[in-house]
């Protein structure tokens, strides 16, 4: 490298750092604007990191919509001083990843339990409904299935399911209406058919 380069590098360095802690300021006060060049410049970090971790692009995309929102609603305890914004937001970003392998794995484990769940044989319709209903479980998405699971086997409110999950309420309500409104439509055509 020549010498010439070295001075131009070191002060592009420099002045990636001076907008990196002037960006973390302006986060921490909460300016939407800053949210937006956070989002512009490490959205891609934090997508492939999700991606490379749960290996699909779906889940990766929710991953960083949560992170992002995750780091917007705490940004009060973010310390502008302490670690860069970019650390900081790769941490929320590795809990997320890590939130989403539990949904899968609990909606791993709700899938083994429905399918362990035999319905009484004698009432052929029951079977087929209950099988029918096992198998649109099965094709939800996993957060999908993790509400479905806790609202009906463990009978919790939105309340508790969106604590439980760290998931908004809204998101809960969400997944619960299409789900339910999924496999009315699906066993509705199915007696059609039948």
């Amino acid at each position: 490298m020549s010498t010439l380069a070295e001075p131009r590098l070191a002060a592009r360095k420099e002045h990636a750092v001076d907008d990196d802690i002037d960006l973390a300021r302006r986060f921490a006060t909460g300016d939407e604007s800053a949210m937006k060049t956070m989002y512009d410049r490490w959205s891609r970090i934090v997508y492939t990191l999700a991606v490379r971790s749960l290996g699909d692009p779906a889940e990766a995309e929710d991953v960083t919509q949560r992170t992002f929102v995750s780091a917007w609603t705490s940004r009060s305890t973010f310390r502008p001083g302490e670690a860069p914004l970019g650390a900081w937001l790769v941490t929320i970003a590795r809990r997320r990843i890590a939130d989403a392998h539990e949904a899968r794995a609990r909606a791993a484990r709700i899938e083994e339990a429905l399918r362990a769940t035999v319905p009484d044989a004698s009432v052929d319709t029951d079977l087929s409904d209950a099988m029918l209903v096992a198998d649109e479980v099965a094709q939800l998405e996993p957060d999908a299935r993790a509400v479905l699971a806790l609202a009906f086997y463990e009978d919790l409110t939105h309340q508790q399911i969106s604590e439980r999950l760290r998931m908004p309420l809204g998101t809960v309500k969400s997944h619960i209406r299409r789900s339910l409104t999924r496999l009315r439509t699906r066993l509705e055509a199915q007696r059609v058919t039948s």
